[in-house]
């Protein structure tokens, strides 16, 4: 069985995971979200903590529990509290500016960026070179900021972009004469 899929989740005080058919539902203090589950796992709750059970004998089944365990574990974090990624905007007149759920970006193209934040999604931008994405869903989270540093990856020479904080870019060294 997988080593990840034998680990139960523990229940914090204030959560509560409702496992009905193949939807699991996990309710918290800063949301409430919801799952799809293979047939081949079941999800028991007891004594504070959350189990993923394997019900099918086919080979995928403990792999399956493995991620299903995973992801129950990140839904629960997510509604205790919550998830953040930050980027960081690096090149001259780069500026990003959060007007409600609307994203607005210059990050030196012909024209301004609007991106539209999806519901459960909170966008801050604590200087114009900084954007805090929050959120409770972590696959949603990753998303938005994924989507975000689409519009100007950065780049390998000068290192100019959209990247994540603390990401690491090796630059190129410039053609020589």
């Amino acid at each position: 069985m997988s080593r990840v899929g034998k680990n139960p989740v523990e229940l914090p005080k204030g959560v509560e995971v409702t496992a009905t058919g193949s939807v699991v539902k996990v309710k918290g203090p800063k949301g409430e979200l919801s799952m799809t589950i293979s047939p081949q796992v079941r999800i028991s709750v007891a004594d504070g903590q959350a189990r993923v059970e394997i019900v099918s004998t086919a080979r995928t089944a403990e792999a399956i529990s493995g991620t299903t365990r995973s992801l129950l574990a990140n839904m629960v974090d997510g509604v205790t509290k919550g998830f953040e990624r930050k980027l960081e905007l690096v090149g001259v007149g780069y500026r990003a500016q959060a007007q409600g759920k609307v994203l607005n970006l210059v990050l030196g193209l012909s024209h301004p960026v609007a991106y539209a934040v999806p519901d459960g999604i909170t966008i801050e931008t604590p200087s114009q070179t900084e954007i805090l994405i929050k959120g409770t869903d972590l696959q949603k989270v990753g998303q938005v900021a994924a989507e975000i540093r689409r519009y100007r990856p950065p780049e390998p020479y000068k290192g100019k972009g959209v990247r994540f904080s603390g990401e690491q870019i090796v630059l190129k060294e410039a053609k020589k004469k």
